[in-house]
C-alpha cells in the first residue's frame, strides 16, 4: 500500500426529499484512503453506504462537504467533468451487475474503453484478457442470460477494470450470490487488486467479507466510525 493519499471526505452531507418526508443519509462523513487500501464498508441496510460510495466514485455529489481525489475537487465538477473522471479512474461492481442484456460478455467489458474512443483492437485484446483472467475465456460470445450469477459478476469485474483505474468501489458484489460463489467472487477481487494495485472499497453487510479485509469502518447514523475487521453487525 502506497502513502499517497487518493480520497480525501469531509464533512459530507446527503439528504433526499421522500414524498413529505426528509431522509438525511449522512450526517457528516470524513474519510481518508490512501491509494492500494483495501476498504470494507458496512452498516445495516438503508444505512447509506450505496449513498457514500456514489459519492466517492463521482456518480452523485453531496448537499455539503468535500470529496477530493488526488487532490482534485470532485463536489465541484460538472456534470460532463464527472464522467470523464469516472471514465478514467474509477471501476464500479454493483450488486446487480448492471451488464447490457443485447451485448454479449466481451461486448460488455469493451463498452467503456470504447466510450473513451480508445482503439477498437487495443480494447478488445484486453478484454479478452480480462476475461480469461477471470475465467471466461469459454464465455466470451454469450450474453447475460446465458450466464449464471457468478460469471455475470465476473464480467462485471472485467469491466471495471478494462480502463485500469485507480479506484474500484463494489456494492454488495457478492449479495446476490450463494456463499461458494460469493467467496469465488471475493477471492478473485483481492487477487485483482493485488495484481493492479487498485484501491478497493467494498460496501457490505457480510462479516465475511469485511473479515479480510485490512481495515472496517463502520456507518451508523448518518457517520463512519472504525470497527475490528471481524465486528459483527
Amino acid at each position: 500500500m502506497s502513502n499517497e493519499q487518493l480520497l480525501h471526505a469531509t464533512s459530507l452531507k446527503k439528504t433526499y426529499q421522500i414524498g413529505k418526508r426528509r431522509l438525511e443519509v449522512l450526517q457528516g462523513v470524513d474519510l481518508k484512503v490512501n491509494a492500494g487500501e483495501f476498504v470494507a464498508l458496512r452498516g445495516a441496510s438503508g444505512a447509506g453506504k450505496s449513498t457514500l460510495l456514489h459519492l466517492l466514485g463521482g456518480l452523485d455529489k453531496p448537499d455539503e462537504g468535500e470529496i477530493k481525489f488526488r487532490n482534485r475537487p470532485l463536489h465541484w465538477m460538472a456534470t460532463n467533468e464527472l464522467a470523464l473522471f469516472r471514465g478514467r479512474n474509477v471501476g464500479f461492481i454493483f450488486q446487480s451487475y448492471h451488464l447490457l442484456q443485447e451485448f454479449d460478455a466481451l461486448e460488455n467489458v469493451c463498452l467503456s474503453a470504447r466510450i473513451r474512443r480508445r482503439p477498437a483492437n487495443e480494447v478488445r485484446k484486453q478484454a479478452t484478457e480480462l476475461l480469461e483472467r477471470v475465467g471466461l475465456d469459454h464465455r466470451l460470445d454469450h450474453r447475460p442470460n446465458e450466464l449464471s450469477g457468478g460469471e455475470q459478476q465476473r464480467v462485471a469485474i472485467a469491466r471495471a477494470l478494462i480502463n485500469e483505474p485507480a479506484l474500484i468501489v463494489a456494492d454488495e458484489p457478492t449479495g446476490n450470490l450463494d456463499s461458494k460463489t460469493g467467496g469465488e467472487i471475493l477471492d478473485l477481487l483481492c487477487s485483482l487488486r493485488e495484481e493492479h494495485k487498485t484501491t478497493l472499497i467494498i460496501a457490505t453487510h457480510d462479516s465475511s467479507v469485511a473479515g479480510i479485509a485490512p481495515r472496517v469502518v463502520q456507518l451508523a447514523d448518518g457517520k463512519l466510525a472504525a470497527t475490528p475487521p471481524d465486528l459483527s453487525p
